[in-house]
């Protein structure tokens, strides 16, 4: 997958990309509105040990117990012990889960930083932590009472005695009150916020409408990848391994008016089979086809349309052309031409009709036309019979070209027994709705009858990607078509 299949992708997709872009902004949009605006204040305090005696070796105790005490304290911070101080309730937990603490990395300092969704509480609440903190760090640090025992005490009364010439037996025991060894103070106090951080609306469209087209891209790429219909004459190719002789774009007027003799033949349909007939010509030099089947892998795929169209298109530059309807199932040549199909090709094999009374002329070309007559029981068996090799024999003949209107491949066998016995069979796929499988299939279905699949025809193309352009202007009217076949053989 390179830069371009990307951009082919978005191409055909950008109504797809458009969609999910407004959902991408309208859901950063809703969520900007209904997000509570959430406010972030932070107190900063000064961890030190006491020294007490004031030495030099004191000090470096005391610096180096603040620098081992301020990790734990900044875990300390966010206890319940502490919170619990400040608040009551569900608070408690709502200001635990909004309090970060932390210690400043090389320092002393532990910071403290608390979000909530009232300014002013936030800096109300914070201030009360810090004090709380205080007080519990005094509390914790405070070491015990210390009572002399006996001994030492009778020591430093002797002492005393000696100096003040007290002999007195005095018993106080009061126990001596200690400083506590770590001192914590505020260095900046909490200040009430301005702004707050969020919600943040550039952040939250960026962050949405980068979502949308990850997603929407992810989306296109995995329904292209699963998607194993043919949407390209490439694909195409690819999938049946022969060359696509004609591109036919898709018209909406095609379906009242499917012949392309409308508009004097100035329609891009009608470039798109006048192309195929120029490519007919040269698939073959040593081997041209006398005998065509035209056929499809499933139903609705267009072939009885391309057969008919491709048979004018000859007839229209001089060959003297036969379209069968080989369709003995669901015969639809009468009805694309409006002639009488109750007599054809049926009656023929049967014996029950003469060949020059059935086959009919159509238009001004002179394009002949053979029915398929009478739906038989068992269209397979006729269709490749000896009696239907004998009959082709004549028809190719007489015709420069006999062309066959057969069945699809995959759900009957009547194309392949035609394709058995003609020159060349052409396989019409749809675009956007025959597989790649299908192709595989019908291709496996031709070989095993030793059928020549001389090529395809993509039918029902975007116009943009049928490859046939108009012109206006001289261009647009239409020039005698060359004869490039002579005569039928009498």
């Amino acid at each position: 997958m390179d830069l371009l299949y990307f951009a082919r992708l978005a191409r055909r997709n950008w109504l797809f990309i458009i969609l999910a872009l407004a959902l991408g902004v309208s859901g950063a949009l809703y969520v900007t509105a209904h997000t509570p605006p959430k406010y972030v204040t932070d107190i900063t305090l000064l961890v030190s040990g006491q020294n007490k005696d004031g030495s030099l070796f004191t000090a470096i105790q005391a610096g180096s117990l603040s620098q081992q005490r301020v990790q734990s304290y900044a875990n300390l911070m966010s206890s319940q012990r502490v919170v619990g101080q400040v608040a009551r309730g569900d608070d408690v937990q709502r200001i635990q889960s909004n309090l970060v603490a932390y210690a400043i990395p090389g320092t002393v300092l532990l910071r403290a930083t608390l979000t909530d969704t009232d300014p002013q509480r936030a800096a109300r609440v914070a201030n009360a932590l810090g004090a709380a903190f205080i007080r519990l760090i005094g509390e914790i640090e405070r070491p015990p009472p210390v009572r002399k025992d006996k001994e030492d005490k009778e020591d430093k009364e002797n002492k005393d005695r000696e100096k003040s010439g007290d002999r007195g037996d005095g018993k106080d025991e009061h126990p001596k009150v200690s400083r506590p060894n770590v001192k914590v103070t505020i260095v900046d106090p909490a200040d009430v916020p301005n702004a707050p951080i969020s919600p943040d609306p550039p952040f939250n469209l960026a962050v949405g409408v980068l979502s949308a087209l990850l997603i929407a891209l992810a989306a296109i790429v995995l329904r292209d990848r699963l998607d194993t219909t043919l949407k390209s004459s490439e694909a195409l190719q690819t999938a049946a391994s022969r060359s696509v002789l004609g591109v036919i774009g898709y018209e909406r007027s095609a379906k009242r008016q499917p012949l392309i003799v409308r508009h004097r033949g100035r329609s891009t349909r009608s470039e798109a089979f006048r192309a195929l007939r120029t490519n007919l010509q040269f698939i073959g030099v040593d081997r041209q086809p006398r005998s065509l089947v035209v056929t499809s892998c499933l139903p609705n795929e267009g072939k009885s349309s391309v057969s008919v169209n491709l048979a004018i298109t000859l007839a229209q530059a001089g060959w003297r052309v036969l379209l069968v309807d080989g369709d003995l199932r669901c015969p639809r040549v009468p009805a694309y031409l409006g002639i009488e199909g109750a007599a054809g090709l049926t009656d023929v094999l049967i014996d029950q009709a003469v060949l020059a009374d059935v086959i009919q002329v159509w238009g001004e070309a002179g394009l002949h036309v053979l029915p398929g007559g009478q739906i038989p029981p068992n269209p397979s068996e006729l269709l490749s019979s000896q009696g239907m090799r004998d009959l082709l024999a004549r028809l190719v003949a007489g015709y420069d070209m006999v062309i066959f209107d057969a069945p699809p491949l995959l759900p009957v066998t009547d194309a392949a027994a035609l394709g058995a016995i003609c020159d060349g069979t052409l396989l019409v796929a749809r675009h956007g709705r025959t597989r790649r499988e299908h192709v595989t299939r019908a291709l496996k279905v031709l070989t095993a009858v030793n059928a020549r699949l001389v090529g395809c025809v993509l039918n029902f193309a975007p116009l943009k990607n049928s490859y046939y352009y108009g012109y206006g202007g001289e261009y647009d009217r239409p020039a005698a078509e060359p004869r490039v076949r002579a005569s039928a053989r009498v």
